[in-house]
This record gives C-alpha cells, structure tokens and sequence, in this order.
C-alpha cells in the first residue's frame, strides 16, 4: 500500500466527518439557527441524536433511513451530503497532494456544497456565507496555491462585476429581476479563490450546465419559462470543473480551434 492510499483513507473518513456537520449548517443557517448548539435531534419526536447514530453515512445505513425512537424517515440527502464531501476531500488529496492546497481546495468545495443547496431549497445564498467567504479565499488562495494576488483579485471584480453587468442588462430590458444579488457575491468568492481565469471557465461552464439542465427540468414540470432555477449550483458545479480540470479542458478546447 503506496503512503498516498492510507492519506486518501483518512481524508474521506474527515471529508464525511465534515460532511455531516454541512448538514447542519444547511438546515439551521437559512432559519437564522445557531450551527452549535442545540445538538442534533429529530425535528419529529425531539429525541437528541445519540453519536453513535451520528457516524456519516454508517448510522444511516445501519438504521435503515429511520429515527431510532419514533421511525420518522432521515432523507437520503444526509448521507448524501456526506458522501460527497468525503469524496471531495479525497480528490483534494489525490489531484494536489497531501499538502495546504489540498485543504484549502477542501475548505472552498465546502462553502460551495453549503450554498448550492440552500439555494436549492430557498433560492438565496446567504451573505453570511458568500461576503466573509471573499477575504477568507482571497487569503487561502495566496497562501495556499500559485495564484497571485494579482489574479485572485482581478477575479473578485470580474466575478461580482460580469454578473452585476447581466444582472442590470436583463432588468433594464425586461423590467424583472433575472439573477439574485446572491449569485454576484457567489461569483466574487469564487473569483477570489481560482481568479480570473477561473471565472471565464465557471461561466461557460456553469451557463451550458445550467441550460442543459434547465430545459429538462422545464419540459419534466411543465411550466416552461415560468420554472425558477437556481444559478448557484451551476457556479458551484463549474468552479469545481475547473478546480480539478480547467486546465485540461482549456488546453483542449484551444487545441480543437487550432
């Protein structure tokens, strides 16, 4: 067994650790709750979750998707949740390392697995994330990876600034708000991690995603235009595309145009 398996091991048994704290925090931030206290516990009977009902992704499995006191189903979103952040933190290890990249990597994916689905469930992302998470990234980005502060900087104003730019073209067109204030602050915390380069990529990315996406979703529901989407999954989806592949991918999309 090579010394990188063992890390790998270890990092997803913390990715999921951390995976189930995620939880709490996109269940509790959006209702204005403390993320610490009071422990968890069943919103039907109220029992506190005992911690060994509490071990990411084993308990659910083992309980079978159920509370143990009272049998009210546990979604399958927890342990979801917690897979995939498990698997994050091992793809951080493997593509960057055992090193302070791969933590920082870990710690961005975090942020943007928090807000994606509470933009799934209430269309906003909540500033108490996006606004602090634009220093923060700034920060761990210079420390942490190659990017300059230059880049990381260029990338907070082309982030909150392309969006802004859509945001108020659309409005002035057609007199309706198309994309939330929520989105253009995403795009800055974004931009201040991976920088500017990295926002024209999540842009594509996310805008092709999205559409792709999108007109499933609408011919499925029925509703057609009517249908509200959110955008900031797809600015998470597309961040993490190029965290881990932008550079492949660009270099073979010029290749092709040569």
């Amino acid at each position: 067994m090579t010394p990188i398996i063992p890390i790998t091991i270890l990092a997803f048994v913390f990715g999921a650790c951390i995976g189930s704290f995620l939880n709490v925090c996109i269940f509790r931030i959006p209702a204005g709750a403390s993320i610490v206290r009071p422990p968890s516990s069943c919103p039907r009977c109220k029992t506190e979750i005992a911690f060994y009902d509490n071990i990411p992704i084993l308990s659910w499995l083992l309980l079978m998707g159920k509370c143990r006191t009272c049998g009210e189903a546990i979604a399958v979103r927890y342990p979801l949740v917690e897979l995939l952040t498990g698997l994050f933190a091992a793809a951080g290890i493997v593509f960057f390392g055992p090193t302070w990249h791969a933590l920082a990597a870990f710690a961005f994916i975090a942020v943007l697995i928090v807000v994606s689905f509470i933009d799934l469930d209430h269309r906003i992302i909540p500033d108490a994330i996006s606004l602090p998470g634009i220093p923060i990234f700034f920060i761990a980005a210079i420390a942490a990876t190659d990017l300059t502060w230059q880049s990381s900087a260029i990338g907070i104003l082309a982030g909150g600034g392309s969006l802004f730019a859509v945001a108020w073209g659309y409005q002035a067109i057609t007199g309706r708000e198309g994309m939330g204030g929520g989105d253009i602050k995403l795009l800055a915390m974004i931009g201040a991690f991976i920088g500017w380069q990295g926002i024209l990529f999540t842009l594509f990315a996310a805008s092709a995603i999205g559409t792709l996406i999108g007109i499933l979703a609408m011919v499925r529901s029925g509703k057609g235009m009517k249908l509200a989407i959110p955008f900031g999954p797809f600015l998470a989806m597309g961040a993490v595309l190029y965290l881990f592949f932008g550079d492949p991918i660009v270099h073979w999309y010029f290749g092709m145009l040569r």
